[in-house]
């Protein structure tokens, strides 16, 4: 928990307390980057998803942990989605190599696109049953299930854990600040209400993380944190450095002081309760006492049948049933829909109230911004509009 001391000697707290109660810092300092590079054994390149994992380890967004899953933690938390020491986790962090002469003992400089990121003890290297791994956090051996692909298309073929010691976070189209630089700009002693997304933010769902600031278990002088993932995500989703371009230009267009816009180096795995769990407890290192979860949150669906992996609130209950554990709070996404008569109300209301909805698929959105049709406000922004039409 980040504190300072007021005036009055009252102290002033800036978000909960991290997950196992410390926020862990892996980097060296600056002078030590020589000594901790000199004599390591080989050089391993990170993928993209290496090079999320890399950074949330070393700045404490995964704290506790101080480097990637041994084989046994790695095993607790796909069958029971905790570690060992019975801490909760949604999903295994490990690094991952095809190269069988890698052994314990041996130090390795993790690199990415021209930059050293962090020197990595192997400490343990095994060979995962990666059809156990998919059962266990995805719910799904199906290789449709893009996280299912992943594991056994791009991960290699060991999993390594041991001990990081960071050297330079990637430089990243997306400004990526650490847990500690975002709790500094946390409101002292509020309620800070997290909004996971990784698709550009339309008028919906302004509503639903604004709306969430006057729930009933929030406190008076909350705000909101808006923090998008950055990292790899489903394959038809919207680049990374165009979806950078919405955020930015939206902050600038709305300017709401109860708002906080940060970014995340988090590749998604779309896993649905267990992504729900992971989500929360990195917000819950970043200062965050409230997540807002919602309908069929990190989900994904069959691209041969059209089904979906998860129940529409699968990932609502489990998140919800963990939450009192961590020591967090969650907001339940609101079913909005936009009415002629009243604006953005409750499903539920309209359809009590008998009122006029107006409706507008992504799929007819995505048609009016090839045809340069002309969008409606009430269902995007119009600085949100301008960047992915300029695309």
């Amino acid at each position: 928990m980040t504190s300072t001391t007021s005036t009055e000697g009252q102290p002033q707290v800036h978000g909960i307390a991290p997950h196992g109660g410390t926020l862990v810092d892996l980097r060296v300092p600056p002078e030590q980057v020589a000594a901790v590079k000199a004599g390591v054994d080989r050089v391993l390149e990170c993928s993209d998803r290496n090079a999320c994992d890399v950074e949330l380890l070393m700045v404490g967004g995964f704290s506790p942990l101080r480097g990637f899953m041994h084989e046994e933690d790695y095993l607790a938390v796909v069958s029971g989605h905790r570690t060992t020491s019975g801490l909760l986790f949604g999903l295994p962090v490990v690094m991952d190599t095809d190269d069988d002469t890698i052994a314990p003992g041996d130090r390795l400089l993790l690199t990415y696109r021209g930059q050293d990121l962090a020197v990595f003890t192997v400490e343990s290297r095994w060979e995962p049953d990666k059809v156990r791994e998919a059962a266990g956090c995805y719910g799904t051996t199906s290789i449709e299930h893009p996280a299912v692909r992943m594991i056994c298309g791009e991960r290699g073929r060991f999993y390594l854990g041991g001990a990081l010691q960071g050297l330079e976070l990637p430089r990243r189209v997306f400004p990526c600040q650490t847990p500690a630089e975002v709790r500094s700009q946390l409101p002292a002693n509020e309620d800070v209400v997290a909004f996971q997304c990784r698709n550009p933010i339309h008028r919906a769902h302004y509503e639903l993380f604004t709306r969430a600031l006057h729930a009933t278990n929030v406190s008076a002088n909350a705000v909101v944190l808006v923090h998008p993932t950055c990292g790899p995500t489903q394959e038809d989703d919207i680049a990374g450095e165009v979806r950078f371009q919405s955020y930015e230009r939206l902050a600038a267009e709305v300017e709401n002081p109860r708002i906080r816009w940060a970014y995340l180096p988090y590749a998604m795995h779309m896993a649905g309760p267990r992504e729900a769990l992971q989500h929360m407890i990195i917000r819950k290192n970043y200062g965050c006492s409230h997540f807002i979860i919602g309908r069929d949150m990190a989900g994904c669906k069959s691209s041969l049948s059209g089904d979906d992996f998860y129940g529409p609130y699968q990932a609502q209950d489990f998140a919800r049933d963990q939450a009192t554990e961590l020591g967090m709070e969650t907001v339940p996404s609101l079913n909005l829909v936009y009415t002629e008569e009243e604006g953005y109300v409750t499903a539920e209301h309209a359809e009590a109230r008998g009122l006029h909805v107006k409706k507008l698929s992504g799929t007819q959105f995505r048609q009016m911004l090839r045809s340069g049709e002309e969008i409606p406000e009430w269902f995007a922004f119009r600085s949100v509009v301008e960047v992915l039409r300029a695309v």
